[in-house]
């Protein structure tokens, strides 16, 4: 979910300078044009190859708060464009091919609260691959990746986002793990006992030592180590300790747009000697500079009227929309996108960047990516800016399927001789656990 999210959604922000080339943006400007007809073909016929591994998307959230997790209320085979950003026939026409399902809860919920729910959240995500077995596979690992997409059938992937979601627990890690959860993402909005957020004030100056041993477990179970939402020290702590790629699984280029939800240079430049990978997001507020400022006084407008900023039932869209009727909001494109990927290619290198949409955790997306079947126009805009093949199949399904397997190489390692750690908050840090 976004930094300003909504009880049914997930994440978004933005601010930044736009790397040379192709039809770049300027800030604030009108948006870009419609891409070639012939370069989304193009595109389509890319992504039928090697399709998009989509690092979070929140439509488990979203189905919570808008059904209560009912599959017959909501029905996913269906088109459900007027109430959510995902269905299965948008992802087909989308390419996607692999999906990370963040198993989200809000970091209001805290303790046992926090755990149950992000169970309920898991137990949605089986449901939904149950339901529909022709279309999606739950997958666990990079092979099981590969073998759904031979398949023709969406991997589906579980990441927890937020540190919260464990309540100060390493044996609540495993658990998760054991249920299937692929990443953790640290922290979210708010900070942890033992994580700094970064839309949060600093406490712990990046990772405590139990913070340490959280990363140090998750490489040994394979489980990613996700690092959006964390503070920028959270995130040298966490590349400094890490023995296995870590991820971004929907942050974009700080150098480009400056917010504290999206990556500075000096990390992403860390990425190659890792191995880890940042998935740049489509969040308006994130990579569109003269979108903040309007987002923050979008979000006022809600508390006003009663809403949480990120709720996205229909009585709160509609309180959005009238707000956007009344003061127009500044468009992302697949432009602004495309020119914080270039500017990530140029500081990680092409092996380390991906894509996490984060759709159905946002109320806003960009004129052209404004559901999950608008894949196809970002890959023809980097078509346009002369990325080769080779590139975007790295891009879209290659990089992610690699580090998923690389940690799971480097857990298998570690298991030969690490036991499962056993230390508390209280052991490592002192006090009582927040």
């Amino acid at each position: 979910m976004t930094s300003e999210q909504i009880p049914g959604q997930a994440d978004g922000q933005n601010d930044g300078p736009a790397p040379a080339g192709g039809r770049a943006s300027t800030p604030g400007s009108a948006p870009a044009g419609p891409p070639a007809p012939e370069l989304v073909e193009r595109a389509r016929a890319l992504l039928r190859e090697t399709p998009v591994v989509d690092g979070h998307n929140d439509l488990p959230w979203a189905m919570r708060a808008q059904a209560g997790y009912d599959l017959d209320a909501i029905d996913l085979a269906a088109d459900q464009r007027v109430r959510l950003h995902t269905d299965l026939a948008r992802l087909a026409a989308g390419g996607v091919g692999a999906q990370f399902w963040s198993v989200y809860v809000r970091s209001d919920l805290a303790g046992d609260h926090a755990v149950s729910a992000t169970l309920e959240q898991i137990d949605f995500v089986r449901a939904l691959t149950d339901r529909y077995p022709d279309r999606l596979r739950l997958a666990l690992t990079a092979d099981d990746m590969e073998t759904a997409r031979a398949e023709g059938r969406i991997a589906s992937l579980m990441g927890a986002e937020g540190g919260h979601s464990i309540d100060c627990s390493l044996a609540t890690l495993r658990a998760l793990h054991q249920l299937g959860v692929r990443y953790l993402t640290l922290t979210h909005n708010d900070n942890l006992p033992w994580a700094d957020s970064a839309t949060d004030k600093p406490v712990a100056g990046g990772l405590t030592r139990f913070g340490e041993e959280v990363v140090r477990e998750m490489n040994r179970l394979g489980m990613l180590v996700d690092l959006s939402h964390v503070s920028a020290d959270t995130m040298r702590d966490a590349l400094r300790v890490s023995e296995a790629p870590v991820i971004f699984s929907h942050s974009s280029a700080r150098a480009v747009c400056d917010h504290p939800r999206n990556v500075p240079d000096d990390v992403l430049a860390q990425l190659p000697g890792n191995g880890g990978l940042a998935m740049a997001t489509f969040v308006p507020k994130f990579i569109l500079p003269a979108a903040i400022e309007w987002t923050l006084a979008a979000d006022e407008n809600m508390r006003a009227h009663g809403f949480h900023p990120l709720e996205t039932t229909p009585a709160a869209m509609d309180r959005q929309r009238a707000f956007e009727a009344a003061s127009p909001r500044p468009v992302a494109t697949p432009a602004t996108v495309a020119d914080h990927l270039d500017h990530m290619r140029e500081v990680a290198g092409i092996d380390h960047i991906g894509i996490g949409g984060d759709f159905d955790g946002t109320a806003f997306v960009p004129a052209g990516l404004d559901d999950v079947a608008g894949y196809p126009n970002l890959i023809a805009e980097l078509l346009h800016r002369s990325w080769s093949a080779a590139d975007l199949a790295k891009l879209t399904w290659h990089n992610a399927v690699r580090v998923l397997r690389d940690a799971e190489d480097v857990a298998r390692g570690l298991q030969r001789t690490r036991r499962p750690s056993i230390a508390t908050i209280e052991q490592l840090d002192g006090g009582a656990a927040a």
